[in-house]
């Protein structure tokens, strides 16, 4: 197999076909193509999932799905009709632009190998069938590559993450004897939501701080699931469960600013971000106890374009002022808006004069060719799922941020929007009088989210910020007095402990 590395990224170079009106050509199967980390036995996920592209007999890319029946099917087994295990294959997400989305989950580790035929009617699509050579890791096999760059280059992880650079631009060195006595101190009481972490020979140890540190949990599964995969750095670190980052002293103060990890982070904060603890979350739960996640969306962005209620939308809680000026705007501009609030929590008193509107499934937003995207308490969470979507994201300014805001760019991936939304009327409209340019920009968007969202990148992000972390630190971390240490799953069905093998560059 080759590697991840060398594949191209395909869905960033999608071939247009001109629009003649005609319909596309009947899907070849053998042109077809398949690429994706999924066809990788080193890539360890907890959903792994690979790309179909269709494409016709005259070797053009279909940028529409194929008519009638999705044809492609996907089977996947072990190797050895001696290894049974579980897998979880189903059918190819649609994302309606010629391209297909193949998922499957594994309960099991098999030993010999993994064998994935990809078909299209009764006919094998492109170099199918694949042979993962063994042995193949489930997502709770404790068995970590203990060659950090090597897992890195398995995962084509970049060489350099902008936010990741700029959010340590202003910490040389970390201090930890200096975070030691002033974290407690300063974010440490009753009422904090901070905890604080050990990570040593790769197990994971942790204290609370403060009363509102439930979130913990998704902290904790995350670092143990990349504890899993490999051999994590030894360092100390604290992490912010709250909404809101919280260092806001710049780096020319004196004392300096502490590097507390949050979710969020803010142009008047100091504060290194992580991928937020919703989009981590579904993807560790992907196919399993979530419904909404990085992969499932992509298969359910609604009707085509052109058959999109031509409308902006909006559901969602109380939790800014703007969101219920959204309302006030919709009320007295139907044909343009669509707004709404779910549920009243920071304004009780405006659910008798706004109403109260029903909830929605997610994947019905996509019904509407534009999404307003408000800011909730911080940055809204739903964005990335919005912008995986095809609609047109019409986003509020904001002095917030998630992670990979920082490779967005308005009128390129998004519409922007004045903070106190006194442009949103004259940007529907000019979305309405501009469509094509519209769709573009949602295309756009969607593409460039594609590629900056997939799961095996959210690894790639926390690792590069924990070894750059690690790098930093000043002293040798330690397990303090209160730290407990955070225990793999104890699921003796599903969790087995192995040595992984080392694999050449050219089965890699």
């Amino acid at each position: 197999m080759r590697r991840l590395a060398r594949v191209p990224l395909l869905p960033l170079q999608l071939t247009l076909l001109l629009a003649t009106g005609a319909p596309e050509a009947p899907v070849s199967a053998p042109r077809s193509l398949v690429w994706g980390p999924g066809l990788q036995a080193a890539v360890v996920l907890p959903v792994r999932y690979f790309y179909l592209q269709a494409v016709n007999s005259d070797g053009q890319n279909l940028t529409r799905s194929p008519p009638g029946q999705t044809l492609f099917k996907v089977v996947v087994k072990s190797l050895s009709p001696k290894e049974l295990v579980r897998i979880h294959v189903p059918k190819p997400l649609d994302r309606n632009d010629g391209t297909f989305l193949v998922r499957y989950r594994m309960y099991e580790t098999v030993n010999e190998g993994l064998k994935i035929e990809i078909l299209y009617g009764n006919e094998h699509v492109a170099q199918s069938p694949y042979i993962l050579k063994g042995p193949v890791y489930h997502e709770y096999c404790e068995c970590p590559e203990q060659d950090p760059q090597a897992w890195q280059r398995t995962l084509s992880c970049p060489t350099q993450e902008p936010q990741i650079e700029e959010d340590f631009a202003s910490f040389p060195s970390i201090n930890l004897q200096q975070m030691l006595k002033e974290v407690p101190k300063r974010f440490g009481d009753e009422r904090g939501a901070v905890v604080h972490y050990t990570i040593l020979n790769n197990r994971i140890y942790r204290r609370s701080l403060g009363k509102y540190t439930d979130f913990k949990m998704f902290s904790d599964e995350i670092l143990l699931s990349l504890a899993r995969k490999v051999l994590l750095p030894d360092l100390e670190f604290y992490i912010n469960l709250g909404d809101w980052p919280l260092e806001h002293r710049k780096a020319s103060d004196i004392p300096g600013p502490i590097p507390i990890i949050s979710w969020c982070g803010s142009l008047d904060s100091r504060d290194v971000i992580l991928p937020t603890y919703d989009i981590t979350h579904s993807t560790l739960e992907a196919m399993r106890g979530v419904t909404n996640d990085l992969l499932s969306i992509q298969g359910n962005t609604g009707p085509s374009w052109i058959n999109k209620t031509e409308k902006a939308f909006f559901r969602g809680r109380d939790s800014r002022e703007e969101r219920l000026q959204l309302v006030q705007l919709s009320k007295e501009n139907p044909q343009l808006l669509d707004a709404g609030i779910t549920g009243y929590f920071f304004f009780q008193e405006k659910e008798k004069e706004l109403g109260k509107a029903k909830l929605m499934g997610f994947f019905d937003f996509f019904k509407y060719k534009y999404q307003v995207n408000v800011d909730g308490t911080v940055a809204a969470y739903r964005y990335p799922y919005l912008m995986l979507g095809d609609s047109l994201v019409l986003k509020q300014d904001s002095p917030y941020y998630e992670h990979f805001y920082v490779a967005l760019r308005p009128w390129k991936h998004y519409v922007p929007i004045k903070r106190n939304l006194s442009d949103l009327l004259e940007k529907i409209k000019w979305a309405k009088e501009n469509d094509e340019e519209a769709k573009k920009i949602a295309k756009e968007g969607q593409l460039t989210a594609r590629d900056l969202l997939q799961p095996h990148r959210l690894y790639c992000y926390y690792y590069s910020v924990l070894q750059k972390y690690a790098e930093r630190q000043s002293s040798k971390p330690e397990i303090r007095d209160g730290m407990e240490l955070v225990p793999q799953p104890d699921d003796n069905t599903s969790i087995c402990r192995c040595h992984r093998k080392r694999l050449s560059r050219e089965e890699l």
